[in-house]
């Protein structure tokens, strides 16, 4: 009798790792860091904690419309979300190097998808900056995508073997 190959959902329990860890932070932010727009020094000249939110998407991207926005990044967080779960499902369990950043990926999008659930806008509060330049405020979820995606690019780049293989 043969067996499937094990697939990599269990990389999944990563992608519940960044969920808690999004929520658990977020959750400080909102009782922690009062009131909104109030910068508390983590590390002076360089790093901010400040609380604000988000109704739109990366860099504010469509906050100004009059709530459909909210629908569509729901709609746009469970379709992507979807894709990457069957992407895992057909991914074998040892590649970690497709299955790490899918996960991460996964973790951060629906972290920010159970904020648009429950308040209709996405609390942020990690604000980088130097100077005149500011990077803007961002959360653990969207570290997830970021890396995820990162991670996902240069892999895939060096094809996905590892270094010193020359096959």
């Amino acid at each position: 009798m043969r067996y499937p190959k094990p697939n990599a959902l269990p990389w999944l329990l990563l992608s519940l790792l960044v969920i808690g860890l999004d929520q658990l932070t977020k959750w400080w932010a909102l009782h922690a860091l009062q009131p909104a727009g109030m910068p508390h020094p983590v590390i002076p000249g360089l790093m901010n904690w400040t609380l604000a939110f988000n109704t739109g998407a990366a860099f504010n991207f469509l906050a100004d419309r009059t709530g459909w926005q909210r629908w569509f990044f729901v709609a746009l967080a469970l379709l992507i979300s979807g894709a990457l779960v069957v992407w895992l499902a057909r991914t074998p369990r040892r590649d970690w190097r497709t299955a790490a950043p899918l996960a991460l990926i996964v973790g951060g999008a629906l972290g920010n998808l159970v904020d648009r659930l429950h308040a209709a806008q996405v609390t942020d509060f990690i604000h980088v900056y130097y100077r005149q330049w500011s990077y803007p405020v961002f959360n653990v979820a969207d570290c997830g995508i970021t890396v995820g995606a990162v991670l996902l690019i240069l892999f895939g780049l060096r094809g996905g073997k590892p270094a010193g293989d020359v096959r």
